[in-house]
């Protein structure tokens, strides 16, 4: 009989068991969440939530539409009301018992995963409504000591996110009869540390994030972890992979929401980038979108002519760019007039503002946005600072195809990480390094992404200043781009910046000194690749590969070098400075002050120029040094380096000599049959002359010894070489 009863209860127990199971794995019916939000205009937050959800085939109803939002700014101060009366309304006719309601934000919330998901994580907490949590309470710190304790996790409560069946989320709210700019936080914060409310409607915390990730506070607690084709946010903290993520408070979706659910992955790359593009191809010239192009130059700057030639390449038709420019240095005055003297015609209208007017950068910034804004026409304003090297001459279309309400074309410093965005913000609204960014910096992740911080270069849609952004003061002086990205955060405005192709870079203006007539050539320090694109001749890269070194006479190498741009400004910098040396033997500029072989000439030291000229001699001469003369290694050590000047009634030509060097580096400023007729060097142990220098090429040959040589008569013009003695 005992064993009987046995049997019949294991039965029992094995049949109860079973019921369990099959109850958790049936679960709730997904036809029972109903996600509520409110959402009084739709911004970019709105949109992107809406995308989630339906990702997930959440249902969705929106609270507040068109109404004018009354909750006060509580992302900083107290304030949210008016959304616990919209949803205390909206639940008036729902009479569904079973009902699971959702409610959440929506400007600055993604979903993570399903409603399968939320719905079996709601039901394992076994409580009727499940409220997210924070590690900072807000906004009454004094309720603190009212908080039940809790082992592990977030102790306080976020009003931001709430899921709970449909009886117990009235009973939750109905005694609010607040105002819509009361705390809505301070409400459900009272109700729940009130033990007999909590009691009775059956509240928790989703203390360890399984549900709800509120960011505020907690940045450093996640990361993103990459699945098959679909991105989740994991909480380190717990070892949880929350469904929802909310930036609450100042901490907003920042990076994250570039990837959650499946934006980007490692699969497919970027998923939204072909969405909703503009095409310009099929357009006539005439119907191109007008474009105002403000151009900003507030502070001495290099290679500001390189910067206008490549705004002339700007794919876009001139007739339909207006042109706005402000020089605020007095030293790029005759750059920019040369330029619109030249092609400020082309363009259908130019404003510019010069030094004389004494207007600040914000200002201009202002007024250059409010021209766009004024004119019904302009259908972009195009940012776009004098530092900017914009390489890529199909930017503007690039952009404008992009049809974003803001968007950046990704520049970087070359050789260093900066960039002309920030991939987050920290709590206090200042720079923070996202986790991707350097793999977006470096191109290892290409797409376009949802940043808070533009400058330098950037495209705004002129229909957005004229209806979101309609305060004319959108930059101040303090920092104008901080300021001008605050303001279109504050607007609930995406800022993107795209890394899909390559658009250039933007130069250091540190150290940049005036005092010269061509201050660029002194930048192949700060600025080496400009410098190099500018001043080295552009056969140089190809000389090994495509065998470009002759050998003219034994151990005499001549190659391709400066550009025709470099031997000009040599040139015009030597007879700026005027110092000529008057080609008598004393010489107090050497050791000893006597030169034995004289020449006319200035000396690199002269015009400060001898760690430029090293550093030339450095990077462009030795590799090739090293590559004619095999074993031989050097650092470019010269005493003597000048710019030599020959005309027929002055010094025509130089007697024969050694050089005191261990070698000769001997370039060409310019062109013999069009500058100056004769010339050129002769080899005397070799009887082997080069009568027709080429501009730019350098003749690369011994000094001592064996390459005994002369400088051969110029009968007409004026010749100029630059010669180093190298390693003497």
């Amino acid at each position: 009989m005992r064993f009987s009863s046995l049997l019949l209860f294991s039965a029992i127990v094995v049949c109860a068991l079973s019921a369990l199971v099959n109850s958790e794995v049936e679960g709730i019916p997904e036809d029972k969440l109903l996600v509520v939000t409110v959402a009084t205009k739709e911004t970019d937050g709105y949109r992107r939530f809406l995308r989630t959800a339906k990702h997930f085939n959440y249902t969705v109803k929106v609270l507040g539409r068109d109404q004018k939002w009354k909750g006060g700014d509580y992302m900083s101060a107290p304030g949210g009301g008016q959304k616990v009366r919209l949803l205390k309304e909206g639940l008036k006719e729902m009479k569904d018992d079973g009902q699971i309601i959702l409610f959440i934000d929506s400007y600055d919330v993604v979903f993570a995963s399903g409603p399968k998901e939320l719905l079996k994580k709601f039901q394992q907490t076994k409580h009727r409504v499940v409220f997210s949590s924070e590690t900072l309470i807000w906004p009454d710190r004094h309720l603190e000591d009212k908080y039940p304790h809790v082992r592990e996790g977030n102790r306080f409560l976020g009003s931001g996110g709430f899921i709970g069946y449909l009886p117990n989320i009235k009973e939750l709210i109905a005694n609010w009869t607040g105002d819509d700019g009361d705390s809505d936080q301070l409400f459900f914060t009272k109700v729940y540390t009130d033990q007999s409310k909590r009691k009775s409607i059956n509240i928790t915390l989703d203390n360890k994030c399984r549900l709800f990730q509120n960011l505020h506070g907690a940045l450093d607690d996640v990361v993103l972890k990459f699945e098959d084709s679909q991105v989740r946010l994991r909480n380190v903290l717990y070892d949880t992979l929350p469904v929802i993520v909310h930036g609450n408070g100042p901490t907003k979706i920042n990076y994250l929401g570039n990837y959650i659910p499946n934006t980007w992955t490692f699969e497919s790359g970027c998923t939204v980038c072909h969405e909703d593009l503009r095409s310009l191809t099929a357009l006539q010239e005439n119907e191109y979108p007008l474009v105002v192009i403000g151009i900003f130059i507030q502070q001495p700057t290099p290679f500001v002519t390189v910067f206008f030639e490549r705004l002339l390449k700007l794919q876009h038709p001139k007739n339909k760019i207006k042109l706005f420019i402000f020089n605020k240095e007095a030293h790029h005055q005759r750059q920019v007039r040369s330029f619109l003297k030249d092609y400020g015609s082309l363009y259908e209208n130019v404003t510019v503002i010069e030094p004389e007017e004494e207007m600040d950068g914000a200002a201009s910034r202002n007024l250059g946005l409010d021209l766009c804004r004024r004119d019904q026409d302009c259908d972009y304003f195009f940012s776009l600072d004098i530092e900017v090297v914009l390489k890529n001459k199909d930017t503007l279309k690039i952009l404008i195809e992009q049809n974003l309400p803001i968007v950046a074309p990704m520049i970087t410093r070359a050789g260093r990480l900066w960039s002309n965005f920030w991939g987050a913000l920290s709590g206090d609204g200042y720079y923070a390094r996202s986790e991707d960014y350097v793999d977006i910096v470096q191109g290892r992740r290409v797409g376009v992404w949802n940043v808070p911080y533009v400058s330098n270069v950037y495209l705004v849609k002129g229909s957005l200043l004229r209806r979101e952004l309609k305060d004319y003061e959108l930059f101040s002086s303090s920092d104008p781009d901080m300021a001008f990205c605050h303001n279109i955060r504050n607007k609930g405005i995406f800022m993107y910046v795209t890394n899909m192709h390559t658009f250039g870079r933007i130069l250091s203006t540190e150290n940049y000194q005036t005092g010269h007539l061509h201050n660029d050539l002194w930048q192949i320090f700060e600025n080496p690749v400009d410098w190099e694109e500018r001043y080295i001749h552009e056969n140089y890269t190809r000389i090994m590969k495509d065998k470009l070194i002759e050998n003219p006479c034994p151990d005499v190498y001549w190659f391709p070098v400066f550009s025709t741009v470099a031997c000009n400004h040599m040139i015009e910098e030597m007879e700026h400075y005027g110092k000529w040396s008057g080609g008598g033997n004393a010489d107090n500029r050497i050791t000893g002050g006597y030169e034995n072989v004289p020449t006319i000439d200035i000396h690199m030291i002269q015009i400060n120029f001898e760690k430029e000229w090293q550093k030339f001699l450095v990077e462009y001469v030795v590799p090739i040094t090293e590559k004619m003369f095999p074993g031989y290694y050097t650092k470019a050590h010269f005493e003597l380096a000048f710019v030599v000047r020959y005309k027929p009634d002055e010094q025509p030509s130089l007697r024969p000599h050694h050089d005191a060097s261990t070698f000769t580096v001997n370039i060409a400023l310019n062109q013999v049959d069009l500058d100056y007729q004769g010339g050129g060097c002769r080899f005397l142990r070799y009887d082997c002359s080069i009568q027709a220098p080429r501009k730019g090429w350098a003749l690369l040959h011994p000094g001592r010894l064996t390459h005994y040589h002369e400088g051969l008569p110029t009968t007409a013009g004026v010749r100029y070489i630059a010669v180093s003695f190298v390693d003497p």
